[in-house]
């Protein structure tokens, strides 16, 4: 039955290593569940009901992309948006989460008409091959940025960043970031050696190393500052709490809307999570080997529909944009190859709402060796990009740049769209732009200046 559902055969992979690949990529999302509760708070919702939601939410993208696209990858409602979410439209704007999550539903059938239509699909295969080598690269640089983050490795200083002092508060930031340095080490020579699954065992063997050094006092609880127990501890869940956010979007009672502000808010919902979601759909397939000779990936109209349909279902439950996450790379690096590997994460996901403590109690620094691990297998891309058209090379150089230095993924490619089509058309190459790109590079300028 798994065979002819999702073609394992055809895809030169096994139900072993979906499987296996499916629990890495979750394994590097569980943050989610921590974390999107804990910003959708800042809008006044029910943190309960967002966890609920979250998980659902995820459950859903990730059983629409296996069952629509037959792709490994997995979805959840993306960070950045769920931020823009909580502290500028329900915090700097004042506007109530039930307006918020009702902009993240309209986006989400905008998104739906947009891919029945074609004109994402269209987006896709308008972008130059050589600028998505680019984005490949850009999002292994972007993942590696964030996994050296969130093990502390990497921090905040008057040079904007630098390495983490390991003397200082050793006992909760410096012995993360050392245990996330040897979770990094372990996961290298594992799969130098070529172990199966050294992502995830990677993964445990540094939160097991974590616990011992709980267990020994050299790594200490300081709840205050975020750093919690890494023994999981069962709690009861209220799955009734849905309740409090489910179908609340349609609610907005005696709430004054100015039409603007919501064709704004949508607006941006919209451009984020449509280049987001475009810029790990090339970056992922492409280290996957998905794209075909023409940097064109087969069956991405029902990958970006099911995208869509988790967006909008994802706003019903109670959460803010559910999008295609880059940590699916993970499970990709793992030799993922289909859907199955989705259906894997998707059904721990579902789980999780019951294991909750025990997803959420793994910590960052024993994720974060993975996503550095994964942002060096997506650099290899860069070798592909041809060095000797400068007209092709700049501008891929720009969006692999901009996409860790400014933090978003839309970003890069923006800058990468603009910088492709400016330079060529001064320099004469403008029988290679397709008219979708002056378009794109014209949509991408306004959105500078209005958003």
């Amino acid at each position: 039955m798994l065979e002819k559902l999702f073609r394992l055969s055809e895809n030169n992979t096994t139900v072993k290593t979906e499987v296996v690949a499916g629990i890495t990529t979750f394994m590097t999302m569980a943050y989610i569940l921590a974390v999107n509760p804990s910003i959708l708070a800042a809008s006044g919702m029910d943190t309960n009901a967002i966890l609920m939601a979250t998980a659902i939410a995820s459950f859903i993208g990730c059983m629409a992309m296996a069952l629509l696209a037959n792709y490994p990858f997995a979805l959840a409602p993306g960070l950045g948006l769920n931020a823009y979410f909580a502290y500028t439209v329900c915090g700097t704007m004042g506007y109530s989460w039930h307006f918020a999550l009702l902009a993240v539903f309209v986006e989400g059938l905008v998104f739906i008409v947009l891919s029945l239509t074609n004109i994402r699909e269209a987006i896709f295969n308008a972008i130059p091959l050589q600028l998505k080598k680019g984005v490949s690269v850009g999002i292994g640089l972007f993942i590696a940025f964030i996994g050296l983050q969130n093990a502390n490795i990497v921090v905040d200083s008057t040079t904007l960043v630098t390495v983490v002092d390991f003397t200082k508060d050793f006992h909760t930031v410096g012995i993360g970031a050392l245990l996330a340095i040897i979770g990094l080490l372990l996961i290298a020579i594992l799969y130098v050696k070529n172990v199966k699954g050294s992502i995830l065992i990677g993964i445990f063997a540094t939160w097991i190393l974590g616990i011992i050094c709980q267990f020994t006092g050299i790594y200490q609880i300081d709840v205050e500052n975020g750093f919690y127990s890494l023994i999981p501890s069962w709690s009861s869940f209220d799955i009734s709490s849905l309740g409090l956010t489910f179908g609340k979007c349609f609610d907005l009672s005696g709430e004054s809307i100015r039409i603007f502000d919501f064709i704004t808010i949508m607006c941006a919902f919209l451009f984020v999570d449509m280049f987001d979601t475009l810029g790990t759909l090339i970056g992922v397939a492409n280290k996957a080997d998905m794209l075909d000779k023409d940097g064109k990936l087969p069956r991405i109209k029902y990958a970006l529909l099911a995208d869509a349909i988790a967006t909008s279902v994802g706003a019903i439950l109670g959460t803010s944009t559910t999008t295609t996450f880059v940590e699916s790379s993970s499970g990709v690096a793992e030799g993922g190859r289909t859907g199955l590997a989705s259906v894997v994460t998707g059904v721990l996901f579902l789980l999780a709402i019951i294991f909750a403590p025990v997803f959420t109690t793994i910590p960052s620094f024993a994720t974060a060796p993975a996503l550095i691990f994964v942002g060096f297998l997506m650099i290899s891309a860069v070798t592909e990009i041809d060095f000797n058209d400068f007209t092709e090379a700049i501008p891929a150089y720009l969006c692999l740049v901009c996409m860790p230095l400014m933090y978003s993924i839309s970003e890069g490619i923006a800058i990468g769209v603009i910088s492709y089509v400016i330079i060529n058309v001064i320099c004469g190459n403008t029988k290679k732009i397709t008219p979708l790109m002056y378009v794109l590079a014209v949509l991408f300028i306004l959105k500078y200046i209005f958003l």
